[in-house]
C-alpha cells in the first residue's frame, strides 16, 4: 500500500494498519504529544487503532512544542 506522511511516499507491506501501527513504523516517540490529520481532518488519539488507512491516504504528524518569551 502506497501512502503520503508529511508529503513523503511511503509505502507499507502491511494490508491492515492503524495510525498507531504507523506512528510505531515511523518510530514516533512520545505519542501522546502528536496529532495527526488524515487527508485534512484531525483524528482524536481515542481512535488510532480503529482506522485502518487504506491506498493514498496522506497524513501529517504535528508535533506541538510549548514555549514562550522569556
Amino acid at each position: 500500500m502506497k501512502i503520503k506522511v508529511n508529503g513523503k511516499d511511503q509505502s507499507i507491506q502491511k494490508n491492515a494498519v492503524s495510525i498507531s501501527d504507523l506512528l510505531k513504523l515511523n518510530k514516533v516517540e512520545s505519542i501522546e504529544m502528536v496529532s495527526v490529520q488524515l487527508n485534512g481532518n484531525f483524528i482524536d488519539k481515542k481512535i488510532f487503532d480503529k482506522i485502518s488507512l487504506k491506498e493514498n491516504d496522506e497524513l501529517d504528524f504535528l508535533y506541538f512544542m510549548g514555549g514562550g518569551e522569556k
